[in-house]
């Protein structure tokens, strides 16, 4: 009995980590800095081996980003032309709610990815 409680425990401990990976493909939705103007677009995260390489797609514009972390927080600078900023992300079960701002901001927007 034992064992199959410490099986069942690992199963789900395993299943809660690998839910929390943030490599995949997710719908986008956020406010943009110091507004209440939302958007919404979609992320790539593919694993690069110690960080992650994310792509965003919104609207017209294109942000590619380098991020490190793990299954439970994640930060990434990012770049579109000359804006460069900075996001932080902690999981919510499939999804990621987090914060960015454009390098020299002095106001943050807010976002969800919500995994496809």
């Amino acid at each position: 009995m034992r064992f199959l409680l410490a099986a069942a425990a690992l199963v789900l401990t395993a299943s809660m980590a690998m839910a929390a990976d943030p490599v995949g493909r997710y719908r986008v939705e956020g406010t943009n800095p110091g507004s209440t103007t939302r958007y919404s677009g979609v992320a790539q995260v593919e694993k690069t081996g110690e960080t992650y390489r994310v792509v965003w797609v919104v609207g017209h514009t294109r942000y590619i980003g380098t991020g490190i972390g793990d299954n439970e927080f994640i930060a990434f600078s990012y770049r579109s032309g000359r804006d460069t900023g900075l996001a932080l992300y902690r999981a919510d079960g499939d999804d990621w709610k987090g914060v960015w701002a454009y390098a020299g901001s002095r106001a943050i927007g807010s976002e969800i990815w919500h995994r496809e």
